[in-house]
C-alpha cells in the first residue's frame, strides 16, 4: 500500500498531469500524506511526532525550522532591499553582455551559499529581467545564470538547498566540516557554469559595451544594517556548531522584533506553499520506509554499488544524478538518506549525496525547484521548452559533476 501511495504521489511531484484530476506538486505531496494517515499505514502521533520514540517521528521539525528560519532572514533582506542593491551593483561594474552574465552568475551562486537557493531564484529574477530589458539583452543566457549558479553555489553549505538541509538533519556532519569539503566543488562547479554559458551564448553575447539606467534602489540601510548583522551572527552560530534551525529562527527573530516594521509583510513572503510540501514528503517517505520498500529500493541498486570503495562511491554518485531528476531530487534525498549509513565510506556518502542531488538540479528544466522558479516567473518573456534547456544542462552539468566528485575523491585522499 506504501509503495502504491509513493508511485501515486511521484506522478504529481514529476510534474504530471492526469485527466481526472488537477493537483500539482504540493497538492499530490499533501494527498499523499492524507492516504498514508486514512490507510493507516502512518498514524496520526508519528505524523505530529507524538511518538515516545523518535525514530517513529515522520516529519523532520528541525529541517522545516530552519527552512523557515532562512526565508524569514530572505525576506527582511529583501525588503532592505539587499537584492537589488547587489544587482545595480553588478550592471554598475559590467559594462559588457559576457561579463554581465559572468557577474549574475556568481552572485546567485554567492548568496545561494548561505541562503536558500529557491528564495534567491525568487528575488533575482525579476531584477535580472528588467536589466537585461533595459539593455536589450537577451534574457535567456542570464535566466540560466540564475538557476544554474544559484544551484552550483548551494553545493557548498547545509543552507545552501533544503536537500542539504535534509542531510545535515540526518548526517550529523557540523555546518563547517560540511563546508570545508563543499566550497572547492561549489566553486568549480560555478566556474564551469559560467564559462559553459559564456561558451554556448557566445554568438548572442558580444563584447560590445552597453549602458543600462537601472533606477537607483531605494534602501532601508538601518535594516540592511541590521539583517546583514544578524546573518552574520547566524552564520557564526552555524560555524560554532550551534542547533542550525533556533539559530536561524532566533536571527530571525531578532530582526522581527528590533526591525520597528510590522511584521506581517515578512511572514507573507515566506513560502507556505514550500513548507507544506516538505511536510507531506516528510510522511510520505516515512510511509515507504516504515513498510520496508526503501531498503528493498537499495537492494534494487545494489549491484551499481558492490566491490571497492572507490567503485561504491562511483556507483552511489551515478544513482544520485540520474535518480534526482527521476523523482525530483528533494524527494530522492529523502529516500537515499536511509541508505548512506550502509556505505563504506558514510562521510563521503554524504558529500556525495548532497553534490550529486543538487547539481542533477541543472540538468533538466524540472531537475530543479529554483528553475522551475526562474522560467515561470519569466513565463510571459521567455518560452524555454524541456529540450532548449536540457541542451545547455547536459554539457553543464556532466563536467560539473565529473570535475566536482573528482575533487571530493582527491580531498578524502587527502584529509
Amino acid at each position: 500500500m506504501a509503495l502504491a501511495i509513493f508511485l501515486f504521489t511521484y506522478v504529481f511531484i514529476a510534474g504530471a498531469r492526469l485527466p481526472f484530476i488537477k493537483l500539482d506538486r504540493p497538492g499530490g505531496a499533501l494527498l499523499g500524506a492524507v492516504l498514508m494517515v486514512v490507510l493507516g499505514v502512518v498514524t496520526p502521533a508519528e505524523v505530529f511526532n507524538h511518538s515516545e520514540n523518535p525514530a517513529r517521528h515522520a516529519i523532520d521539525a528541525d529541517t522545516i525550522v530552519l527552512l523557515l528560519g532562512m526565508m524569514l532572514l530572505a525576506a527582511y533582506m529583501s525588503q532592505a532591499a539587499f537584492f537589488r542593491t547587489a544587482g545595480a551593483w553588478a550592471v554598475r561594474r559590467a559594462r559588457t553582455p559576457r561579463l554581465l552574465l559572468l557577474a549574475v552568475t556568481f552572485i546567485s551562486a554567492a548568496l545561494s551559499a548561505f541562503l536558500v537557493n529557491d528564495t534567491v531564484c525568487l528575488m533575482l529574477t525579476p531584477l535580472v529581467l528588467a536589466t537585461v530589458e533595459d539593455a536589450r539583452l537577451p534574457p535567456v543566457p542570464y535566466l540560466l545564470a540564475v538557476c544554474m549558479g544559484s544551484n552550483s553555489g548551494s553545493v557548498a553549505t547545509f543552507t545552501g538547498n533544503p536537500q542539504n538541509m535534509l542531510i545535515q538533519g540526518a548526517s550529523g556532519i557540523s555546518y563547517a566540516s560540511f563546508a570545508a569539503y563543499m566550497a572547492l566543488p561549489a566553486l568549480l562547479s560555478t566556474v564551469i557554469v559560467a564559462g559553459a554559458l559564456v561558451f554556448i551564448f557566445r554568438k548572442e553575447l558580444t563584447s560590445t559595451r552597453f549602458e543600462p539606467h537601472p533606477p537607483p534602489p531605494p534602501v532601508d540601510r538601518g535594516l540592511l544594517a541590521l539583517t546583514l548583522t544578524v546573518m552574520a551572527g547566524v552564520v557564526v552560530a552555524f560555524f560554532a556548531g550551534l542547533p542550525m534551525s533556533w539559530s536561524a529562527l532566533a536571527g530571525a527573530a531578532l530582526v522581527m522584533a528590533l526591525s520597528r516594521r510590522e511584521p506581517r509583510e515578512a511572514l507573507e513572503r515566506v513560502d507556505w506553499v514550500l513548507l507544506l510540501f516538505f511536510a507531506s514528503l516528510f510522511v510520505v517517505v516515512y510511509g515507504v520506509n516504515k513498510d520496508g520498500w526503501a531498503e528493498d529500493i537499495r537492494l534494487l541498486f545494489a549491484p551499481l554499488m558492490t566491490g571497492p570503495s572507490w567503485r561504491e562511491t562511483l556507483g552511489f554518485a551515478g544513482l544520485t544524478l540520474v535518480a534526482s531528476n527521476i523523482f525530483s531530487n528533494v524527494p530522492f534525498v529523502m529516500l537515499a538518506r536511509s541508505w548512506v549509513p550502509a556505505l563504506q565510506n558514510v562521510e563521503l556518502g554524504w558529500h556525495v549525496l548532497a553534490l550529486g542531488s543538487t547539481l542533477a538540479g541543472n540538468l533538466t528544466l524540472v531537475g530543479s525547484v529554483a528553475n522551475l522558479i526562474v522560467f515561470e516567473a519569466a513565463r510571459e518573456k521567455v518560452d524555454m521548452s524541456f529540450l532548449r534547456y536540457l541542451r545547455v544542462g547536459v554539457p553543464v552539468t556532466l563536467i560539473s559533476f565529473v570535475v566536482g566528485l573528482a575533487v571530493l575523491l582527491l580531498e578524502h585522499a587527502l584529509f
